[in-house]
């Protein structure tokens, strides 16, 4: 199953991730090679962000959301979780 993972971002999210940056990146790349994540990135403007899982259930992608410094240190103001039913492509 894919799960789609949304972020909404604080204003001047660009300038302020900076510090988190590299520990966000390094999350991330720890979840490819895992084979939980497929894509990930912010839209433009960068407003929000959005992160393609595939997982067995939704717990994977929470335990992402709690263990990324992004939200920890407050740079996404929110976020959901909404399974995803691809119906093309690979």
């Amino acid at each position: 199953m894919y799960y789609a993972l949304l972020y909404d971002t604080v204003p001047d999210y660009v300038r302020l991730r900076e510090p988190f940056r590299a520990e966000h990146l390094a999350l991330a790349e720890s979840a490819r090679r895992a084979g939980l994540l497929i894509l990930a990135g912010a839209f433009d403007p960068p407003d929000s962000a959005l992160l393609v899982f595939k997982a067995d259930d939704p717990a994977s992608v929470v335990e992402f959301v709690r263990n990324d410094p992004y939200v920890r240190n407050g740079l996404v103001s929110s976020w959901r979780v909404r399974p995803w039913k691809v119906v093309g492509g690979a």
